[in-house]
């Protein structure tokens, strides 16, 4: 049965969740975007995981519909696959599970703790990673199956909403920093906090700035072996997570020839976020918080901008 709430145009995504949810009444709620697909068997796979007390939500791994589209697309689903090894990874090691928006299941006593969704942000889903992190509550990751969603399919589509999810990667260490280094977290997710805004953020805004030493001063680079070590473990994590999602397949042995190349074309693309991860931080440094989207578009869907 569906029911569909008509709301006001504050607060964006995160206004949404928060106007419906005096309307929900179950123990779990899930939050889709408006082009998932899911298996039938999705529930019977999710539920059971939150018998765990402490989980307070789950991420489903995203899967591009689209991928056969184009280079970009292509490229997203080899991300995709890079970032499932690594949830799954810095889970089983103690550290920070994350939600993505798209497929996510959270417990309604864990959101009410935390204090539903934030909408002083532009990605309610870190936000919420965040605080369900600091109210100790775990984040589960759900492998197969997977939620599709449809990739962007340009350049220009692609640099708004990496804009976006690297701004608000940013905003949630600058809201929460307090509470950090302040609240019981555990060393393993303190740590793993520390290790991922070095490696995702600070690392490629310095790559930058290191590689221009290398051509004017024809010196070898500082950062050279965090650098080598963060392209390894990436060509490493999505060779591995590509190789993951297909063994839940027919797997044959030439398929490792395909995942090598898929993988090479996955790290090309990576590359936009050395170009994106310095503009976001020279926008952060000089402007004041924003609340301000680009809505990524989709079939049928014009192309709009929203800003409160």
């Amino acid at each position: 049965m569906l029911f569909i709430v008509g709301l006001g145009a504050q607060g964006g995504k995160s206004g949404a969740l928060n106007g419906v949810f005096p309307e929900t009444k179950g123990d779990i709620l899930a939050v889709f975007d408006a082009d998932a697909k899911v298996t039938p068997d999705l529930l019977k796979r999710v539920v059971p995981l939150f018998n765990q007390e402490k989980i307070g939500a789950v991420q489903v791994r995203k899967q591009i519909a689209n991928e056969p589209l184009n280079f970009w697309t292509k490229g997203q689903a080899a991300e995709m696959a890079l970032d499932s090894f690594f949830q799954q990874k810095r889970i089983s090691l103690g550290g920070i599970g994350e939600l993505r928006g798209n497929g996510q299941f959270v417990r309604r006593t864990a959101l009410i703790n935390c204090g539903g969704w934030n909408e002083q942000t532009i990605t309610d889903d870190l936000d919420l990673t965040m605080r369900l992190h600091l109210d100790d509550w775990k984040i589960g990751f759900l492998n197969h199956p997977a939620v599709q969603e449809e990739g962007v399919t340009t350049a220009k589509a692609l640099w708004h909403q990496r804009n976006r999810w690297a701004e608000g990667g940013y905003q949630r260490y600058l809201d929460y920093w307090r509470f950090i280094f302040n609240q019981p977290m555990g060393l393993g997710k303190r740590f793993d906090l520390i290790s991922f805004i070095l490696m995702q953020y600070l690392l490629p805004t310095a790559a930058i700035p290191d590689l221009m030493m290398i051509v004017t001063r024809h010196r070898l680079p500082v950062l050279g072996p965090l650098t080598g070590l963060m392209l390894s473990l990436s060509f490493w994590g999505m060779f591995t997570g590509l190789r993951r999602i297909k063994n839940q397949e027919t797997f044959q042995f030439m398929d490792i020839f395909g995942f090598g190349w898929q993988t090479l074309r996955g790290m090309v693309y990576m590359m936009h976020w050395l170009i994106i991860m310095p503009c976001v931080t020279a926008r952060m440094s000089i402007r004041p918080k924003r609340l301000k989207w680009v809505k990524t578009v989709h079939e049928g869907t014009p192309e709009e901008s929203y800003q409160v």
